[in-house]
């Protein structure tokens, strides 16, 4: 059958996988080379001291679980109110959550001066702190991102374990021992569609839990642009933004190199870039609340922080990451032309980079403005600027998660096989 063969392919073809695999590993070998110095001599390797406590990592965490909500917005939301275009595009956003809401888990265990000490957060951690509701939500989003991973690939695994005859042995008893004996019945497929469903149900409110829970991290603590009640809707917007243009990144990847024009079409590209446009308006309107309520307010501390952003240190990447990343972005995507692959592409990635400097400025810039002076010690405890190792580092978890989505994307289809079958008998035609 023409489907299988289409989207079986990518997995019997691995040009440039090597050179990809060895890429990444090399990444991985310097983040893990930095993180051994930054575990032997401690924190001090970093930029961060008393004051500036949090910085590229908590950012970078803040960012990661931002993208791992897109799992719920398209597999989920999108699936539940059975929008058709949505389907080739769940498993691509399935994958992004799963990999990069385990990367965040990373992210933390790196951040931590004392990483042996982990599980005391688990035998001693008490209700009161965020940060056991946080660990919690996360590992219960990991576990329900699984799931509604895992178990719609049990139709496409029987099928796998079927067609794949020239792999490796250990490749096919893999997909044997996953395929949990897949047999394709009546009974069988009602009951993978009510899981589904229950699970689509389940992973919306743990999704929001996720990231509200994150930002109440920061506005539980009393410190100036992070005493604000809007902090939970204001990160779960941002989240839908950087979630859609990385989905947006590797739905223009797996179509290019994956030969997957006939099912990633104009048309997805086209529904996705309106997505990030409802998203982006969503995200815009919790940005003028952020900085307008405290901008009339004008609260000595509040103004410190106001200042640096929009006249100090900061300003020159808060208004880079507002115009390039937010404003022309939603100017451009409202008109058809700009949502075009290629050019909806190239918008997404800055897009996207301009997400993850948004979560360093809204970690950064307000650690450095506490309620009490900063005064009688070094200026390296004033200002903060990340260390090679923490750069090091930070790309190191980004090359674990494009790692995770690797090896998903070459061991399972990136676009469900019976799901598609299903498409076609209902006599419609992917555009």
């Amino acid at each position: 059958m023409e489907i299988e063969k289409d989207l079986l392919r990518p997995l019997q073809k691995h040009k440039g996988l090597e050179i990809w695999l060895l890429f990444l590993l090399l990444i991985l070998s310097v983040a893990f080379y930095g993180y051994f110095i930054q575990l032997r001599d401690g924190l001090g390797v970093t930029g961060m001291r008393d004051f500036v406590s949090w910085g590229m990592y908590i950012g970078n965490f803040v960012f990661f679980v931002a993208v791992s909500l897109v799992g719920m917005l398209i597999s989920s939301v999108l699936s539940l109110l059975d929008l058709e275009w949505s389907k080739p595009i769940s498993r691509i956003a399935e994958i992004i959550a799963l990999a990069f809401v385990m990367s965040a888990g990373l992210v933390i265990v790196f951040d931590m001066g004392r990483p042996d000490r982990l599980l005391n957060v688990i035998i001693h951690g008490r209700i009161q702190s965020p940060i056991v509701w946080d660990i919690t939500v996360i590992t219960t989003y990991i576990a329900i991102s699984f799931l509604l991973y895992f178990l719609p690939l049990l139709p496409d695994i029987a099928i796998l374990r079927k067609n794949l005859t020239n792999i490796p042995k250990w490749q096919k008893f893999l997909y044997k021992i996953l395929s949990f004996n897949w047999k394709n019945n009546p009974e069988q497929r009602m009951l993978l569609h009510k899981a589904i469903k229950i699970l689509a149900i389940l992973i919306v409110p743990v999704a929001l839990a996720i990231h509200t829970v994150t930002s109440w991290l920061f506005a539980a603590t009393l410190r100036p642009a992070w005493d604000s009640t809007i902090f939970g809707p204001y990160f779960v917007s941002g989240a839908f933004v950087a979630g859609s243009a990385i989905v947006i990144l590797a739905m223009y990847f797996f179509r290019n190199n994956f030969q997957l024009k006939n099912y990633l079409t104009d048309k997805h590209f086209d529904k996705m870039g309106k997505l990030l446009v409802l998203t982006s308006l969503l995200y815009l309107y919790f940005n003028i609340n952020e900085y307008l309520v405290p901008f009339y307010k004008m609260r000595s501390h509040e103004a410190h922080v106001l200042h640096d952003l929009f006249a100090g240190r900061f300003a020159i990447m808060f208004w880079l990451v507002q115009i390039f990343g937010l404003i022309i972005p939603t100017i451009l995507l409202i008109f058809k032309k700009m949502r075009k692959p290629k050019i909806l592409t190239f918008i997404s990635l800055i897009v996207l980079i301009c997400a993850f400097f948004k979560r360093y400025l809204i970690v950064v810039p307000t650690m450095q403005h506490p309620h009490l002076p900063i005064q009688n010690v070094p200026e390296n405890f004033e200002i903060y600027s990340p260390t090679g190792i923490e750069i090091a580092v930070t790309i190191g978890t980004v090359a674990i998660a494009l790692l995770l989505m690797t090896i998903f994307a070459k061991l399972f289809p990136v676009i469900s096989i019976w799901e598609t079958r299903e498409h076609f008998s209902k006599n419609e035609k992917i555009e």
